[in-house]
């Protein structure tokens, strides 16, 4: 496949530690990929489902103890534990890979050894990263094939050895010896006794912002957990907005809206480039220009459905990998709660157990049939509103950066912010509440800076200064900075704003802004939209409730303030000035609220 040294050294390290029975490398090719496909129906890692109802798509569970990412066994290996930072996991590097090392001792005897030669980002473009992933699953090369591009056109690209080494062996799935390990400063990703995705598709979180924020940072480009989409205008003009939000704030339902019918009717267009990752570099006239790294979506299958997200849920109609969903072997079709009224009525559980829906547990509670976190792995190209930027080499300009999360009181529906510093400020403490159904409590406030905590490679104080820098290399071309809040809340715990396909009438304001085209209000904590400037035809909010959603409360934000320094204590100094300042400035104008001058 390869005359790279480099590589031919990695695979033969590994090769000689795993001990598998075969070795087979991936080639991208329709072919091996049927070849393999068959394999795994044959030993029952996939099961096929109807190829008329659902051409192409296969299903697959994963071992109970094995749903989720699991924060507490991924760590970040650098050299010098200050410089994973106070959010991260630390593991000094040799310790680690000795630790693994044993672990993953003839762990693949028996199995077959895959190696898949991966590109992040269009193969040859500026943006484009590669890297050799070894897995013992099939289920893991089937996927990879969706969500990156697997291709032997990548090993000629690769130059020496600048690539990313990702090792991943299933192991015995053994969740006290699990662990998900970045060596950022060795282009390395250690994964061992996980089959599920987020663990194991090394392309996704580990490699696309683990490994490349550690890289952009030293590159001077940027890893970030955004979505990318672009707004047609009935002109023909597109402009693109790339947007940070926490889980359970609608992030996939942004990246592919729906328009209501007052924007539709006069052509306006919504195309989706990303929903989960942007490589974000410095392009042509000075500007920032993204790109989406993944080649499919790799989402979240309870609660989508034809209202709640049509697009996605086209997407995941053919050539779609179903994880841990109800399966019905009446029809050969899937299901999950929350995508209709009409479950199967005789049905396999996620873990494969008999369910119907009236199934419950030994204490009478209701049994549901797909994991909370079930998942759907669907290409790209399934999706209906696909940018036709998609594929761009050099990606696309951005106007606008949106930070969000869910505040039932705090942040009003949208700010902008007054400058890039303090946009980076508004990043900085970005932060949601917990729901009752995620943590037992409501109104806990989790701080996520830029929705990266869980994905910084390296120190946040680090990551916070690098966004600075980036500000200054685009000052005159800089994305204007803005932050939305979906989920502000009555008196009775109601969301008031409507959400989903609405959320369009707030994305038309920040553009309008972007355009100097509507003026705004200056508040304590940034620019906040006059009411009348807000789109509101067909939608049934009188002024005055819209009014209620954008104003900015003394109280609620002084204890904001108390609670940002608190949260700003655990980088000492390696917290940029610039963010102490934007602080001290934030907490000065609080004080003001409702002064007369």
């Amino acid at each position: 496949m390869t005359q790279n040294q480099h590589i031919l050294d990695f695979v033969a390290k590994y090769q000689t530690l795993m001990n598998p029975d075969n070795v087979v490398w991936i080639d991208g090719s329709k072919s091996q990929k049927a070849t393999l496909t068959a394999e795994a129906i044959a030993t029952g890692e996939v099961i096929k489902l109807n190829n008329k109802l659902l051409p192409g798509c296969l299903y697959h569970r994963t071992a109970v103890n094995d749903v989720a990412r699991v924060e507490n066994r991924t760590f970040i290996c650098s050299r010098e534990k200050e410089n994973a930072g106070p959010t991260n996991n630390w593991m000094d590097p040799q310790e680690a890979y000795e630790k693994l090392d044993a672990i993953a001792k003839d762990c693949m005897v028996g199995r077959t050894m895959y190696i898949i030669p991966f590109s992040m980002g269009k193969i040859g473009s500026p943006f484009a990263k590669y890297g050799i992933e070894i897995t013992d699953s099939i289920y893991v090369v089937l996927n990879m094939i969706i969500m990156t591009r697997v291709s032997d056109k990548v090993l000629e690209k690769i130059d020496g050895d600048i690539f990313v080494r990702g090792i991943h062996s299933k192991v015995n799935i053994d969740e006290e010896n699990r662990y998900i390990c970045q060596f950022p400063e060795d282009n390395t990703i250690y994964s061992l006794n996980s089959g599920y995705g987020g663990n194991v598709l090394l392309g996704k979180k580990c490699f696309a912002l683990r490994i490349a924020s550690y890289q952009g940072w030293k590159e001077g480009w940027m890893a970030e957990h955004m979505l990318i989409l672009g707004i047609q205008k009935p002109d023909g003009d597109t402009k693109y907005i790339a947007a940070a939000f926490p889980s359970a704030c609608g992030k996939t339902n942004l990246a592919m809206l729906i328009p209501p019918e007052c924007y539709t009717s006069k052509g306006y267009k919504v195309f989706t480039v990303g929903d989960d990752i942007a490589w974000i570099r410095k392009g042509k006239g000075g500007q920032l220009y993204a790109v989406n790294p993944e080649n499919g979506f790799f989402g979240v299958a309870p609660g989508t459905n034809i209202k709640s997200n049509p697009n996605a849920l086209t997407c995941t109609q053919k050539d779609t990998i179903f994880t841990n969903v109800v399966y019905n072997p009446e029809n050969g079709t899937v299901w999950w709660e929350g995508l209709d009224k009409n479950p199967p009525l005789k049905a396999i559980d996620w873990k494969g157990n008999p369910w119907t829906p009236n199934s419950v547990d030994a204490n009478g509670m209701k049994i549901k049939g797909a994991h909370p976190n079930s998942r759907f792995t669907a290409p790209a190209k399934n999706c209906p509103c696909l940018s036709p930027e998609f594929e761009s080499r050099k990606g696309v300009p951005l106007t606008a950066i949106i930070f969000g999360g869910r505040r039932a009181k705090a942040a009003p529906l949208v700010y902008e912010a007054f400058d890039w510093k303090h946009g980076v400020f508004v990043g900085a403490v970005m932060a949601s509440e917990t729901t009752a159904a995620a943590a037992g409590a409501v109104g806990v406030v989790r701080h996520d800076p830029m929705a990266m905590l869980p994905f910084c490679g390296y120190h946040m104080g680090d990551y916070f200064q690098h966004w600075l820098d980036i500000g200054k290399k685009v000052k005159t071309h800089a994305p204007r900075i803005f932050n939305v809040n979906w989920f502000r809340t009555d008196a009775d715990g109601k969301f008031i704003w409507p959400g989903y396909g609405e959320n369009m009438r707030v994305l038309d304001w920040i553009l309008k802004r972007c355009e100097n085209a509507v003026d705004a209000d200056e508040t304590a904590i940034g620019y906040v939209p006059k009411a009348n400037d807000i789109e509101l035809e067909g939608l049934n909010m009188p002024r005055e409730v819209l009014s209620s959603i954008l104003s900015v409360d003394k109280a609620t934000w002084t204890d904001e303030v108390a609670d940002i320094s608190k949260f700003f204590e655990k980088f000492g100094d390696k917290l940029p000035d610039v963010l102490t300042k934007q602080l001290k400035a934030l907490k000065s104008r609080v004080k003001k609220i409702g002064k007369t001058v």
